[in-house]
């Protein structure tokens, strides 16, 4: 079977669309109240690697329906006025889904660069995640 389009092309056209903060900076950004870090990896990644602290996590299959309002799954941190700076491990998953949420209306869409593990690498702090 031949896609029409892989996850290459859409990796691409998503990051023509979107903001993406590059890990130095997404670090520099770290602590400011108006900016929400939101984790999109899932429960096994984090309490495997760790989190940026303060950090929402928002596993990537329940994004859509936690943004949005008329979703009886509504989480009303997507509804305060700040700047959502998503991350994954690498940096693909957090591109699509902000081009998602960018495509939803959720204004003030990012996403870190390179993910976590850029992160790490840049210096920003950790946190680790205890097991269920």
């Amino acid at each position: 079977m031949t896609l029409a389009r892989g996850y290459k092309a859409l990796l691409e056209a998503a990051e023509r669309e979107i903001v993406t903060v590059p890990a130095p900076e997404a670090a520099a950004l770290h602590g400011d109240a108006e900016v929400l870090f939101v984790d999109l990896r899932d429960r096994r990644e984090l309490e495997r690697e760790g989190r940026i602290p303060g950090a929402f996590h928002c596993p990537r299959g329940m994004l859509e329906f936690w943004i949005d309002p008329d979703s009886p799954y509504h989480k009303p941190v997507f509804a305060e006025p700040r700047r959502f700076l998503f991350y994954c491990a690498s940096g693909w998953r957090s591109a699509l889904a902000a081009q998602t949420a960018q495509q939803m209306g959720l204004p003030g869409v990012a996403h870190v660069g390179g993910g976590f593990t850029a992160w790490r690498e840049a210096g920003g702090p950790t946190e680790p995640v205890a097991p269920r």
